[in-house]
């Protein structure tokens, strides 16, 4: 099945290019499936049909391009679906998303919620799974414009089967993926599409203090933190540019291999086996002092991800993170939480408890669904065929995003 643009027409970002079949299982398969990533299956009720979904959607200057995502349905006969938005957490090789890799807890978590009875978005963002390019980690607009044209293009999929999704979109994400919910969530709030709007907040152990959490990577107070920071000076510099060379960053021999090994195509393991275990091996003394006093455009682009939570959505936010999180501090979720308060938002803080960063998703996937369960469903009435929508303009989803 693949989606065409029509003749002499700019591709219409959502629009479906080309869906693939990648599970197709039964109750038991799913419950079998969440046990292996130790993941509770008490709530399994349906069997889930999953499909890898490349669309289109825009590029960092506004180009067009494509994006890949998972889109999973239960296999319960209903035509009207609830609508969750999963949003993965930090990912170095494009093969590790939801729609690639059958192993990741991102399928997992898809397959957990689809199996309650709702249709998830879960895109792999852009320059993952088989979108072109390399990965802009952490960036705004990008995050925002490629998670909601994965939503337009999960409708229009599911449409072809005779389903109807929900416009109250319930968004939730770890890692990476809580500032995400953030951000998604803020621009549904705001309008960035005319048919779906906010349904539910629900991020897991976010990095909301984004400054606050390279500069402990800086000083190695974070688990893998060469790892991390790397990450973000590689993909940093390719936005905003953060050095002149890369020796200005890294220290030798690293500065000549570090940025070839964040191209998408390495797996984190082989890109752990070729790092130090600290940034203070890795990162020249300079750079580290520019990563925790932050001046200039760095300020300016951090200060966008340490804001993610400064706005009053209309629907409850419930945070759920761990304290026993070695990787993203649980101040992090208190950073948030202050955030909210301010601007007199409902809100919640869960703490998982003494688990570790991927423990803690694994935990709380199953409060989320709890959570789910109690958000109100969309009673507006339901076009058999509604046509796609586009976005209103650019300009919303910049503005969403920051």
């Amino acid at each position: 099945m693949a989606g065409r643009d029509v003749a002499g027409q700019r591709p219409v970002p959502g629009s479906v290019v080309s869906v693939t079949l990648v599970a197709d299982l039964d109750a038991k398969g799913v419950a079998d499936r969440l046990g292996k990533t130790s993941i509770d299956a008490a709530q399994v009720r349906y069997g889930v049909r999953a499909h890898r979904v490349v669309y289109r959607t825009r590029g960092l200057r506004g180009e067009s391009t494509t994006a890949s995502q998972l889109v999973a349905v239960p296999k319960n006969g209903k035509r009207a679906l609830q609508t969750v938005s999963w949003l993965h957490g930090t990912t170095v090789y494009r093969g590790d998303v939801a729609s690639v890799n059958e192993q990741s807890t991102d399928r997992a978590a898809a397959l957990l919620f689809a199996s309650t009875g709702r249709a998830v978005s879960a895109p792999d963002y852009l320059g993952l799974g088989e979108g072109p390019g390399i990965h802009p980690y952490g960036h705004p607009r990008a995050t925002v414009t490629a998670s909601v044209d994965a939503l337009r293009a999960a409708r229009a999929y599911v449409r072809r089967e005779q389903r109807v999704l929900d416009r109250n979109v319930l968004v939730s994400g770890f890692s990476q993926g809580g500032p995400a919910t953030m951000m998604v969530g803020r621009a549904l709030h705001r309008g960035a599409d005319p048919y779906f709007r906010l349904g539910a907040l629900a991020p897991i152990a976010g990095p909301f203090d984004l400054s606050g959490f390279e500069a402990a990577a800086a000083d190695d107070e974070v688990v893998r933190s060469s790892l991390y920071l790397a990450y973000f000076a590689t993909a940093w510099d390719r936005m905003y540019g953060l050095y002149d060379t890369p020796g200005q960053a890294f220290r030798a021999p690293y500065d000549e291999t570090v940025e070839s090994l964040f191209d998408g195509d390495h797996q984190a393991s082989e890109i752990a086996a070729a790092l130090p275990a600290t940034s203070k091996e890795l990162f020249t003394p300079e750079f580290l002092d520019t990563v925790r006093s932050p001046r200039g455009e760095l300020r300016r682009q951090l200060e966008a991800l340490d804001t993610t939570c400064d706005w009053r959505p209309e629907v409850p936010v419930h945070l759920y993170h761990a304290k026993g999180d070695k990787d993203v501090a649980f101040e992090n979720a208190r950073h948030c939480e202050r955030q909210l308060t301010a601007n007199g938002a409902a809100h919640r803080l869960t703490d998982i408890g003494d688990v570790d960063h991927n423990g803690t998703v694994r935990k709380a996937l199953p409060l989320v669904v709890r959570q789910f369960d109690a958000a109100p469903r969309d009673t507006a009435p339901r076009d058999a065929a509604p046509r796609d929508t586009a976005p209103r303009d650019t300009a919303a989803l910049r503005d969403a995003a920051h």
